[in-house]
């Protein structure tokens, strides 16, 4: 999770104003607040996230004790493919995250009918990576989602409108799935090379080869 510290400094004239710093990572944030606070003329210190919730100081240092044992730190590889004549459609999901002082990276692949379109199987990839999470019991957090999937990558950035209804469908359930597990995105468009895992994944779910697993890394 990333904050903004704001503080009320005094001056030991009894002068004061408002500071408002940079977006900063928690954990780097609740360092300077401390030492802001060390120093005996910072007041009223606190933090606020990108949703606009305050936090004290420690309000923050209970929650990033808390995530220690939940997953964090996490990024998400998606992909899916598409078989024009069998109209059968293959999701992949990579998740990397940290949990209780180790790194894990999780795998997961579907096969799936009902759809329509290449670009329709990335977006219920994507979708099946928010039901991985959802299962992790992942929440609150800021995520990393890398695809190679322009229209989806710059249609859930806000760079490009969605026009297509069935698209804007699943859109819409992802924004909403996103929003009831509070997840703050942030999305990353690399190439079909960088993203060479969940493609696989995608391949051989189109093949029947179905995979979940989980491995630490």
């Amino acid at each position: 999770m990333n904050v903004l510290i704001e503080w009320l400094y005094r001056s030991p004239k009894g002068l004061e104003t408002a500071f408002r710093s940079e977006e900063m990572a928690a954990a780097q944030a609740l360092v300077i607040a401390e030492d802001l606070e060390k120093t005996g003329r910072a007041k009223n210190v606190q933090f606020v996230d990108r949703f606009d919730s305050s936090w004290t100081v420690k309000e923050l240092k209970s929650y990033l004790k808390g995530i220690e044992t939940e997953p964090h730190n996490i990024t998400v590889y998606f992909d899916g493919g598409f078989d024009q004549m069998t109209k059968a459609a293959g999701l992949g999901c990579v998740i990397h995250y940290d949990q209780s002082g180790k790194s894990y990276r999780l795998r997961r692949n579907a096969s799936i009918t009902g759809l329509t379109s290449n670009n329709e199987a990335e977006y219920a990839a994507l979708h099946l990576c928010l039901q991985e999470l959802e299962m992790l019991e992942a929440h609150h957090l800021p995520v990393k989602f890398f695809g190679d999937s322009r229209v989806v990558i710059h249609h859930l950035s806000e760079e490009w409108p969605v026009i297509e209804q069935t698209l804007s469908n699943w859109a819409d359930r992802i924004e909403a799935k996103m929003k009831t597990l509070g997840i703050d995105p942030e999305y990353e468009l690399v190439s079909r090379k960088a993203n060479t895992e969940a493609d696989r994944l995608a391949t051989q779910a189109l093949k029947g080869i179905e995979i979940t697993a989980t491995i630490e890394r």
